[in-house]
């Protein structure tokens, strides 16, 4: 049986005269797209455009909510209520959804953006109010999710689909946590060092850390970020060494028809 992966990548997140990442280019190349909601990037003209792109090629549709942080892109910590939380998450699902449904594709599945999605890695707190956002929007949305972070077992303890996400371009710690953008070595810019990860991570089921630990992971889907400076190259070169490898780039829930979600 060929081996399956999906290859998804945070996009989108231009906003009005300010251009951000090869999207164009990018989104023909992966097989699920993440669209920022206006909040930590994008707009509403950015989201039309990468959901009609995306129909264009075949791409699977997410919503990537984040923080009110527009100047900050969403990466730093921001302590909500419960119900501000909930209402910032669902208002961002909904406005991609109404451009998904002006193009007539599914939305598909969201992921939590930057540090939303970090601090519900050990906060059950903020993922059980990120879990419980998507359920109040449709209970049957699958979530990315990173492997045993909170927001992973909350989203399996409440039923809430989810798909577990490998980052090819971020740093680990031992616990699977991302190592902070603050540090360096954090983000992997080289093509072939990356794609070389990836090949690992997908074949072998294994990723070091950046204190050289090799740890065993499982993943259903892989993780280019956008906005790092050589997304366009790292993508063409994971997409080469996968096919070399004889591993097919696929939607997730076409993954799912041949190997069901963990």
């Amino acid at each position: 049986m060929t081996k399956t992966i999906d290859l998804n990548c945070d996009m989108g997140e231009s906003f009005g005269v300010y251009q951000l990442g090869l999207d164009d280019e990018v989104i023909q190349l992966i097989s699920s797209v993440n669209v920022a909601c206006g909040f930590h990037g994008g707009d509403h003209n950015i989201m039309d455009h990468t959901v009609k792109m995306a129909k264009k090629y075949g791409v699977g549709v997410g919503a990537h909510p984040g923080f009110q942080d527009l100047a900050g892109f969403g990466r730093r910590n921001i302590d909500m209520e419960r119900e501000d939380l909930m209402n910032l998450i669902i208002y961002q699902i909904g406005a991609l959804d109404i451009f998904c449904q002006k193009h007539g594709v599914p939305l598909r599945h969201v992921k939590p953006h930057g540090n939303m999605n970090n601090m519900a890695d050990a906060d059950s707190e903020m993922a059980t109010n990120i879990v419980d956002a998507v359920l109040a929007v449709r209970s049957d949305l699958p979530i990315m999710v990173k492997p045993n972070s909170q927001l992973h077992l909350v989203a399996k303890e409440k039923g809430l689909p989810f798909v577990l996400e490998l980052f090819a371009d971020r740093a680990y710690h031992h616990d699977f946590s991302l190592v902070s953008r603050r540090h360096e070595g954090a983000v992997i810019t080289n093509p072939e060092e990356v794609a070389k990860r990836v090949v690992k991570m997908v074949k072998e089921g294994k990723v070091k850390t950046i204190t050289g630990e090799e740890l065993e992971v499982d993943g259903r889907s892989i993780c280019v970020h956008g906005d790092t400076p050589t997304a366009l190259q790292m993508i063409k070169a994971i997409k080469e060494e996968l096919e070399n490898e004889g591993v097919e780039i696929a939607p997730f829930d076409l993954i799912q028809q041949k190997s069901p979600l963990l």
